[in-house]
């Protein structure tokens, strides 16, 4: 295990946007990975729901499974129910130890809520987190844009914003387990790479977080502790950005080991809406370097990864 990695510091409220957008690009090419700062997201609404996230998680598991996720990515999922794929290997990994809840975008109605009697003000503390997160990833992707030499509005023009596939997931990883009876190790979460676009993360500061920051394809792996910045949000980019930018922008594979207390993290998933077509920018291909990956509809690359992680 090699020492921490110092990742580059992005400050969102900087006014000098040209030279935030070439330090992304310098981050996503070399890491995939980054420090947000000055994000916008007061520290009093990511403490209240950290607060909140513990509350629901000590619930009985009968209150807890009432609400298991009955489709992708919305409700409950228990212990050991995800099985995320390492695809740079092609091999499925272990179930994860951890327990989550998911929530997605308002317009389809179907997201599972805690009762106000077992948790007062708990669902409009998740629904004003989520808002405010979709600002910050919008603006941070203004910035992704011109780190991609593209107009600052791409993405919006691109229909990739208007009704985003956004997905808020708290999660906690018991500090109880570090192997099994085999004594072969438990990941907090397996080895994998992201499905979107973006991904924003906040910890509570419990190490755990890893990165391999070399090819991912070769062997053995090289892992390098992410530690948590107080404030700052762990942007990391996900297969969806790499496809779109015919892997000049890294996903990066990372994985969580088992803490040795419990561990609480607050995730955002960003994707782009469900009809936007992914597909090659101009910006990143040529005669030397053609595309990669065929145009494929968002929803469907979503559908199909989630299928591979939650099951049928």
């Amino acid at each position: 295990m090699s020492e921490a990695l110092q990742l580059p510091i992005i400050d969102l409220s900087s006014t000098d946007r040209i030279s935030n957008a070439n330090s992304i690009r310098q981050a996503c090419m070399e890491h995939g990975f980054f420090y947000l700062v000055n994000h916008g997201v007061e520290e009093e609404l990511v403490n209240k729901v950290f607060e909140q996230s513990k509350k629901f998680f000590s619930l009985p598991v009968e209150k807890k499974m009432r609400l298991v996720s009955k489709e992708y990515s919305r409700g409950y999922t228990p212990l050991c129910s995800e099985n995320l794929e390492d695809l740079s290997s092609n091999t499925k990994a272990k179930a994860s130890y951890k327990e989550s809840f998911y929530a997605g975008p308002k317009v389809d109605g179907i997201n599972q809520w805690p009762s106000e009697e077992d948790l007062p003000s708990w669902r409009s503390t998740m629904e004003i987190y989520y808002k405010e997160m979709l600002s910050a990833g919008t603006k941070l992707q203004s910035l992704i844009a011109l780190a991609l030499k593209l107009d600052e509005d791409f993405f919006q023009k691109a229909d990739s914003l208007n009704e985003p596939c956004v997905y808020l997931s708290l999660v906690h990883y018991p500090g109880d387990s570090d192997s099994d009876s085999s004594g072969e190790e438990i990941y907090g979460v397996s080895p994998h790479s992201d499905f979107g676009t973006i991904t924003l993360l906040m910890t509570d500061g419990v190490p755990g977080l890893q990165a391999c920051f070399l090819d991912k394809t070769k062997q053995p792996q090289v892992w390098e502790d992410v530690p948590s910045l107080r404030g700052a949000f762990i942007v990391n980019l996900g297969d969806m950005m790499e496809r779109w930018t015919n892997c000049l922008f890294r996903s990066t594979l990372h994985r969580v080991v088992s803490p040795k207390q419990d561990r609480y993290s607050v995730v955002f998933f960003m994707s782009a809406d469900k009809d936007c077509i992914i597909e090659c920018l101009e910006s990143c291909c040529s005669e030397s370097c053609p595309p990669r990956f065929p145009p494929i509809r968002s929803w469907d690359y979503l559908e199909e990864r989630m299928r591979q992680t939650f099951g049928s």
